[in-house]
């Protein structure tokens, strides 16, 4: 027992001494009378626990309060039926103090409710899809070429890789569940549709590189289970990505046939740069240009559609 409360106060002083906790002499106080309250509070918490007699000593207290209870009980019993108007008389005087009260006092009453209702309130609506920073709309001014090119020829989405294209061990190593994404075009916004594969015709074109679509929409429940492999795949959790809204997508370069996607290869490297550069041209984001980069990510900021 007394190695055990010796070494609460040297556990005390060791950290006011090694610390160099400087306190004023009010502090001192507080602080001196804290320690002995705690001290006395171990000391009989300890005894009740290590000793016999410490038990057998609270029991006894235990049931004489019990006792005196019992007794005490008995005659609130015998007083019940007299307190019960007493009690009804109070309770309806409370509540007429009460009311006039607020009648007398309305508007302090009516901004105290406000102080304390519209904070949670404001928090729970505004914790509704909460978007990530570097996701918020984008007004980039588009090409006036591009947008003329956009309102007229409506292309077509290229014919689709077998489904063995994307379950190679080197796409799997980097973009983990992949085999499972949507690569249907269809669940894209008509808008962002339009824009991506005026890329790819630019791409193929001007620079003479395929490109395949790895993945558009993305649900809910697929975005949080990506999130939950961790940052290294994405940062975004459910209704963060504006994959939810079909109005992003994933692509990647074919070459001879498979996909090449590592960021290793020099010329997947140059494509991607190349990419960038026209994705921003017709009015998308590049997630090549985020801290996080994402070389193969585009996405269309439309104003309105992710709530903040």
């Amino acid at each position: 027992m007394r190695g055990f409360f010796g070494y609460r106060i040297y556990t005390f002083r060791k950290y006011f001494f090694d610390n160099n906790v400087s306190v004023s002499s009010g502090e001192s106080a507080v602080w001196m009378l804290a320690v002995t309250v705690y001290f006395v509070v171990a000391c009989a918490v300890s005894w009740m626990v290590l000793f016999p007699a410490g038990r057998e000593f609270v029991l006894n207290a235990l049931a004489g309060v019990g006792q005196r209870l019992g007794r005490r009980a008995g005659a609130l019993a015998q007083q019940g039926m007299r307190d019960a108007d007493a009690l009804r008389a109070n309770g309806r005087a409370a509540a007429d103090s009460l009311a006039g009260f607020v009648r007398r006092h309305w508007i302090a009453c009516a901004l105290g409710i406000g102080l304390v209702g519209l904070p949670p309130l404001a928090a729970l609506l505004l914790a509704d899809r909460p978007v990530l920073s570097g996701y918020e709309s984008s007004d980039r001014p588009v090409n006036a070429q591009v947008a003329d090119l956009l309102q007229g020829e409506q292309l077509v989405p290229p014919p689709p890789l077998p489904p063995l294209a994307f379950t190679t061990a080197d796409v799997a190593r980097e973009r983990p569940l992949l085999a499972s994404a949507s690569r249907d075009w269809a669940m894209l916004n008509a808008d962002y549709t339009q824009r991506l594969l005026t890329v790819f015709r630019i791409m193929k074109e001007r620079y003479g590189y395929d490109m395949a679509i790895l993945e558009g929409y993305r649900s809910a429940a697929r975005q949080d289970a990506l999130a939950a492999l961790g940052p290294g795949v994405t940062n975004a959790r459910a209704y963060q990505s504006w994959h939810q809204y079909g109005l992003a997508a994933d692509c990647a370069f074919v070459r001879d046939g498979r996909l090449v996607i590592s960021e290793r290869d020099p010329w997947a490297m140059r494509g991607y740069q190349l990419y960038g550069q026209v994705a921003e041209s017709v009015g998308l984001t590049w997630g090549g240009r985020w801290k996080m980069m994402d070389l193969g990510h585009t996405e269309l900021r439309l104003p309105g559609v992710m709530k903040r």
